[in-house]
């Protein structure tokens, strides 16, 4: 998936307010999120994490040899560092649960994770659509794929884990009619 400034903006502007119901794609994707304590708090976390680097990806110099870290959240910094143990607790527990659902995956590097929001970089195969609590527990994340089933998320498989995610379920693409008739239901 190509990523532009103009793509980036609006995926930013997502991340900001959720969006319309009639401004969604064909398809979704989604990923059911169970977590501990509170969903919508969750949601924050997540979308805290993501907001930077989608804000990187359209303002940054990916040549540069390390890219800026101010508006990271410092949370996010420590699990992705040398350090992990100055991170929360429900960041490290997430990075073990990350390693459990890749069968062993390393942690990211912070500065390879932000890396992946290079709009030259094709790996990223998303863009974040929506993520709003459906239970005191569970959270529903769904990214624009371009309506395929398989496309590269390990980065934010990644970031849902360490945001505090228990377990991540998907990705399973839904027309988008699913994803409006969550949205309108929870206003």
């Amino acid at each position: 998936m190509m990523h532009t400034i103009d793509s980036l903006a609006a995926e930013l502007q997502r991340l900001r307010d959720r969006p319309g119901a009639d401004a969604a794609p064909p398809a979704l994707s989604l990923f059911v999120i169970d977590v501990h304590g509170d969903a919508a708090e969750y949601a924050r976390r997540l979308r805290s994490v993501i907001s930077p680097a989608v804000r990187l990806g359209s303002t940054a110099d990916f040549e540069q040899e390390s890219l800026p870290v101010d508006d990271v959240p410092d949370w996010f910094a420590a699990v992705s560092s040398q350090d992990p143990e100055q991170a929360p607790r429900f960041a490290r527990a997430g990075c073990d649960r990350y390693a459990e659902h890749t069968g062993g995956g390393r942690p990211w590097e912070l500065q390879d994770w932000l890396y992946r929001f290079d709009p030259d970089e094709d790996s990223r195969g998303w863009e974040w659509w929506d993520a709003a609590p459906v239970g005191p527990s569970r959270v529903h994340l769904w990214v624009d794929s371009w309506g395929e089933s398989f496309f590269g998320c390990q980065d934010l498989l990644w970031a849902a884990y360490v945001a505090g995610a228990v377990r991540v379920d998907g990705p399973a693409v839904q027309k988008s009619a699913v994803w409006s008739a969550e949205r309108n239901a929870s206003r």
